[in-house]
């Protein structure tokens, strides 16, 4: 399946600010038709899986909030709800 523009925007930003080891961009939008914030053309709801170095040191909020930050304009515009599991390498190597 080929990522949608949204999903790619998404990918664009999070690579540019925080230089993954790892990212996974799930679009979760058709498990919640009906639900708010559903948009029809798809793109609403992601789960998002990011590995980044830039996390060392920073708590579950302050990560999230780095990524909200990378985000804004797709947050304000198209994206509903994000989903995120943020870890640092030494975290993701532990899993």
């Amino acid at each position: 399946m080929t990522a949608g523009p949204v999903a790619a925007k998404i990918e664009a930003k999070l690579k540019a600010a925080l230089q993954p080891a790892r990212l996974a961009i799930r679009d979760d939008s058709h498990r919640h038709k009906g639900h708010a914030g559903h948009n029809p053309e798809g793109e609403s709801h992601f789960h998002v899986e990011i590995v980044s170095a830039a996390f060392a040191g920073k708590n579950r909020v302050a990560r999230q909030r780095m990524v909200y930050e990378a985000l804004a304009d797709e947050l304000k515009q198209r994206v509903h709800a994000l989903a995120l599991t943020t870890l640092t390498p030494e975290e993701d190597r532990a899993r």
